[in-house]
């Protein structure tokens, strides 16, 4: 059965007249009459009492008409809906983000949202080093790295940069100074994350490289953590900058150039290079590349 022949049964149904159905459709009387003939053909079923002049239906017709009628509703439904997802009125994006990394999306998704007020951003926790794989499994539409992502089946775009710092509070002996060495880092109490990350284990390897000792005596599960210890001047922390400039403008906490942890890494967003994106991620990654011409 085919949707144009329901509908026209449904209309002629409603109206109780063949000629004022088909001015309803806007086709003439023929095609109406054929459409509703074919649906009697392949029912085997007669929709309509032929002797009686007021479009009378019979048991089958007005069996057929209820369920045609929530059909022909749920069609609409559908249609709208694909037609809402064209124009990003609905929508989800999925994003792969480690804590650090989430502040970088966080222009994006602010214009995203006052862009398309009706779709949803999912930012969800997942390790730099497992991004990639649920990217190709498309458990994610976009992830974030530091990093370039060695997959063929990946591409990434350029969001911007950060640097890894010192973060102190003002009242710190070294919160003064413009830059300062890898070795008087080691040499503080330094309060660190206790998930592993890209910028972590970069850190831990140059001080190995260095055969400099750190001193990391305490370790907290989350970066909000982290900030509020250095902040009661517990110790400091090497994190990137983007994730404490709240902080810094407040001067709640202060930043310090490490140069020996060489200079800052790009922050990319990163997208499979074959296949489809859905409206609503295609929408965002326009905005992403918007923003990265800017920056440019």
């Amino acid at each position: 059965m085919q949707l144009p022949d329901l509908n026209a049964f449904v209309v002629v149904a409603a109206e109780r007249s063949f000629s004022k159905a088909a001015r309803k459709l806007g086709r003439t009387q023929p095609a109406v009459s054929q459409a509703v003939r074919r649906l009697e053909d392949e029912l085997g079923e007669r929709l309509f009492d032929r002797s009686s002049r007021n479009g009378t239906l019979t048991e089958a017709g007005v069996l057929l008409r209820d369920h045609a009628v929530r059909l022909l509703h749920l069609a609409g439904e559908a249609e709208a809906a694909v037609r809402e997802l064209q124009q990003v009125r609905s929508g989800r994006v999925v994003i792969g983000a480690n804590e650090a990394a989430v502040h970088s999306l966080l222009p994006i998704v602010q214009r995203f949202a006052a862009e398309h007020p009706s779709a949803t951003v999912d930012v969800r926790r997942v390790l730099s080093r497992q991004i990639a794989a649920e990217l190709l499994a498309r458990a994610l539409d976009f992830g974030v790295l530091t990093f370039q992502p060695g997959d063929r089946g990946l591409q990434s775009l350029a969001l911007g940069s950060d640097e890894l710092v010192m973060l102190a509070h003002p009242a710190h002996r070294l919160a003064s100074r413009k830059r300062i060495t890898i070795e008087e880092v080691g040499r503080e109490t330094v309060i660190a994350h206790n998930d592993p990350s890209p910028a972590r284990e970069r850190v831990l390897r140059l001080y190995e490289r260095r055969r400099t000792p750190i001193n990391i005596q305490i370790a907290l599960p989350s970066l909000d953590g982290i900030k509020r210890a250095v902040e009661m001047g517990v110790g400091v922390a090497v994190l990137p900058r983007r994730c404490a400039l709240t902080e810094i403008s407040r001067g709640q906490l202060v930043a310090v150039r490490i140069p020996g942890l060489g200079s800052p890494r790009a922050v990319r967003l990163v997208f499979r290079r074959s296949g489809e994106l859905s409206h609503a991620a295609a929408a965002f990654l326009d905005l992403a590349r918007a923003g990265a011409r800017a920056v440019s």
